[in-house]
């Protein structure tokens, strides 16, 4: 594992509709020392920004849900390691008026009819604001774009997307390992080198069994009786 500059700030790269704020608080309280940077990056750079030195981390969107197969494999790049982390559910976002804006939940089927839109997910929402057709986006982009004159509803049956965490093999230091490490759980207490050996059990005392005193007999016992001697 290659040991980094602990001058230089830690830089984090990542797509639209990842929420930071956990991990990152999480590394300052741990790593005080060590500044971070953000960066934003897009489906199109996701992988360039590790490849051109701009970031040490990037978390990035693939394609597929939990049964795509590895994230490795959806990335297509054998210089990355990448972690998947969650799964994102499809939403189709209509305007606020249309008739399926008022459904929990549609299917590709019903969406046969609508203009979909292409282009920047942002741009999208735009034109769907303007009633001109209708974008599938994962959710956490329609919450980002959220605005009072659309609305999202849950597609049951559209692809799904995934976030991943990924990193540059060649690139593993020492800080890229601690940030995985906690963006996966990792407490500051727990090492994947020297794990934390488990507690022995001990052993309760045993019980000291006292011997019982011999009980008298229950029944009754006859008295004895004073036995006058004989006058001769």
């Amino acid at each position: 594992m290659r040991v980094d500059d602990e001058q230089d700030p830690f830089r984090i790269a990542a797509v639209p509709g990842v929420t930071l704020t956990k991990w990152t608080r999480a590394w300052q309280e741990r790593r005080p020392d060590a500044p971070l940077q953000v960066l934003r990056s897009t489906a199109g750079t996701q992988s360039s920004v590790l490849h051109d030195g701009a970031a040490d981390v990037c978390f990035v969107r693939l394609a597929g849900g939990e049964d795509a197969g590895s994230a490795l494999d959806a990335l297509g790049d054998d210089d990355l390691s990448a972690i998947t982390l969650y799964v994102e559910a499809p939403v189709v976002v209509v305007p606020k008026g249309h008739p399926l804006a008022e459904l929990d939940s549609v299917t590709l089927a019903d969406l046969e009819a609508e203009n979909h839109l292409a282009g920047e997910w942002e741009d999208a929402v735009d034109l769907v604001a303007a009633n001109v057709g209708v974008v599938i986006v994962p959710q956490s982009i329609a919450r980002l774009h959220a605005r009072k004159d659309v609305a999202a509803v849950p597609v049951t049956d559209a692809a799904e997307t995934r976030i991943a965490i990924a990193w540059l093999m060649a690139q593993t230091t020492e800080r890229v390992d601690e940030f995985v490490g906690i963006v996966r759980g990792r407490t500051a207490q727990s090492s994947r080198s020297t794990p934390t050996p488990p507690t022995p059990k001990v052993a309760p005392p045993k019980k000291v069994v006292q011997p019982r005193k011999k009980e008298q007999s229950a029944g009754r016992t006859r008295p004895t009786a004073n036995r006058r001697s004989k006058r001769r």
